[in-house]
């Protein structure tokens, strides 16, 4: 398949909207790319177990130390700036690895910059459309109705935080503007025709109790990117798979860093 085009964007300064934290010196370089809500702490743990390779801990535009983006972006913007941080970094070998919206990042990167990665690791990835059964469908659709005709009423006198407080997410509510439209972007987006388009070995790992992003969408990711290994481990949701799951989550990416050629 044609890898994706490259796009710019007029707002893009490079890199410089990305912080991070560097530790190590060695080959190859991992780029470690954190979830929604979280900073470069979520990994700090996970990257110390491999003190022979070069780690940059990313924090995202909205999150952690970082600015917000100038406008609502979505994952090809985050995108765009990843990968620009990792091009202007010129080692010879980059891996990702992402935890849920890190991995939505780390699609797209893989997808439009073909040479860019050699390897990404997703954990608890998320980027592909939920699969619910018709209940949740009817549920989760009657609250957007009422949630756009209530925020109708919001000139009227009706309270913005009642209304996020009611319908929104923990997600949502706990941002600003700018980042609550990224949130909303990012969440609509569905990444099959990115996934499907990657090239480089990909190691996915879900966590069999995670109601987030549940091990079905690793199933389906597997299914898409072609050079993909798929491993569920029992007993782990969405965050406790990067804490009382990291062991064994090192054991997974140290035997992936193997196959990627890290030594």
């Amino acid at each position: 398949m044609k890898p994706f085009e490259i796009k710019g964007h007029k707002n893009l300064e490079s890199f410089q909207q990305i912080h991070f934290k560097k530790t190590g010196s060695g080959a190859p370089a991992i780029f470690w790319a954190h979830g929604w809500g979280q900073d470069h702490r979520a990994f700090e743990a996970l990257s110390a177990k491999f003190p022979h390779f070069t780690h940059y801990l990313i924090d995202f535009p909205g999150h952690g130390s970082a600015p917000e983006p100038p406008e609502p972006w979505g994952t090809e913007e985050y995108a765009s700036a990843a990968a620009a941080l990792i091009k202007h970094q010129n080692h010879a070998q980059n891996l990702w690895i992402g935890h849920s919206f890190g991995c939505r990042v780390g699609v797209q990167i893989a997808a439009r910059n073909p040479d860019l990665l050699q390897g990404v690791a997703l954990i608890a990835g998320a980027g592909l459309k939920r699969k619910r059964p018709l209940w949740q469908k009817i549920y989760f659709g009657a609250r957007i109705k009422i949630f756009k005709a209530l925020k109708k009423l919001i000139p009227l006198g009706l309270s913005q935080e009642w209304l996020y407080s009611k319908f929104g997410s923990r997600d949502y509510r706990a941002v600003s503007p700018t980042m609550r439209a990224t949130f909303v972007k990012i969440v609509n987006e569905d990444l099959a025709p990115q996934a499907a388009a990657i090239t480089c070995p990909a190691q996915l790992i879900y966590g069999a109790q995670d109601r987030e992003t549940p091990p079905e969408l690793g199933e389906r990711y597997n299914a898409l990117i072609p050079n993909s290994n798929l491993v569920v481990l029992d007993n782990f949701d969405h965050y406790s798979i990067l804490s009382a799951g990291a062991h064994q989550v090192a054991t997974l990416l140290a035997r992936f860093f193997e196959n990627t050629g890290a030594k």
